[in-house]
């Protein structure tokens, strides 16, 4: 029955996320918690590729995760015990797959094409915006290093200032806290 917590993670990141943004794929989520603690030391920290980013491939892994699981409690139901192995098969074999991306590319690989961060980065680009300051920004590109996701938000500069309007933020203040100029804000 432990694997009835998986659902509940997925339901806690979306409630989040309608609100907060992406902020519940920072720490609050188990697996980007173990991501950043235990992988982020061992990998090689890669540029994510851009098609791991793109939607074409988030919305396909997204619906070919989701057909699984439909698929696999339509089949088990009304089981409870069944149900929770099958949700912890579920999680050990995407964590298998998260695992094997971080140790080859980079620790946060996995949550651009995460169902629940694919379903919240739709929801949540105005959530929390971050600002930045274009008369302060200098473009020395430090934020980005700082970011887990690989965001870059000097590219956001302009004349009048910015909002990075990017859905895959995860609110965790790493770039404003790096910005030697303090051009970024939320």
């Amino acid at each position: 029955l432990l694997g009835f917590f998986i659902p509940a993670c997925m339901v806690l990141g979306l409630g989040i996320g309608v609100v907060r943004g992406r902020k519940w794929c920072d720490w609050y989520c188990p697996r980007g918690s173990f991501y950043d603690a235990i992988l982020k030391p061992l990998s090689p920290k890669r540029e994510i590729p851009a098609f791991v980013r793109g939607m074409p491939f988030r919305i396909g892994a997204l619906t070919v995760l989701l057909s699984i699981m439909a698929i696999n409690l339509a089949r088990l139901w009304p089981d409870p015990s069944r149900i929770g192995r099958f949700f912890m098969s579920m999680l050990s074999a995407t964590t298998g797959l998260g695992i094997i991306l971080a140790l080859t590319i980079h620790p946060r690989t996995w949550c651009m094409f995460c169902p629940i961060g694919t379903l919240v980065h739709w929801v949540s680009k105005k959530a929390l915006p971050l600002k930045l300051d274009s008369q302060r920004c200098i473009e020395c590109r430090i934020c980005a290093r700082a970011c887990p996701v690989q965001i870059k938000p000097y590219q956001y500069k302009d004349a009048a200032g910015a909002i990075v309007k990017d859905g895959d933020c995860l609110k965790c203040g790493l770039c404003i806290a790096a910005c030697p100029k303090r051009a970024l804000s939320r």
